[in-house]
């Protein structure tokens, strides 16, 4: 198993993290609102907060994002997001998993669109609890 681990987002992680976006729920956001780079990097720089966002490492190497936010309910997963290269390799599971054992609920919104991440949430105890948009929210705990 590869070492996993997150460090804090600097301001020199913001391309990283867009194009990561990019690659990782580009199609999605496509199909959904169709994809414009300006729009999308607009977008990107008003989110950005590297404060708020942990980036994800592989054995050493910068693969994801990961954003956790505390609030009232539990913890609030506002963003997973792993380059197409670290999917399906069990690390997004591992970092689910860290979440799900602090003992808190853990609470999500996946886009409709995106059957894998739907099934991926399932596979981990969470359920669907409303919808709003183009959002599905789901929950577990």
């Amino acid at each position: 198993m590869p070492i996993i681990a997150l460090r804090q987002a600097t301001p020199a992680d913001d391309e990283f993290c867009f194009q990561l976006h990019k690659a990782s729920l580009g199609e999605y956001v496509a199909e959904l609102w169709g994809w414009e780079d300006d729009v999308q990097r607009e977008h990107h720089h008003r989110v950005f907060v590297p404060e708020r966002w942990q980036i994800v490492t592989v054995d050493g190497a910068d693969a994801g994002i990961l954003v956790v936010e505390d609030h009232p309910e539990g913890l609030y997963l506002g963003r997973i997001e792993l380059h197409p290269d670290y999917q399906g390799r069990g690390i997004g599971g591992v970092l689910i998993q860290r979440l799900i054992d602090s003992g808190q609920p853990v609470h999500l919104e996946v886009l409709s669109v995106n059957r894998r991440a739907q099934e991926f949430y399932r596979r981990h105890g969470f359920r669907e609890t409303g919808r709003r948009a183009h959002k599905i929210l789901m929950r577990r705990g």
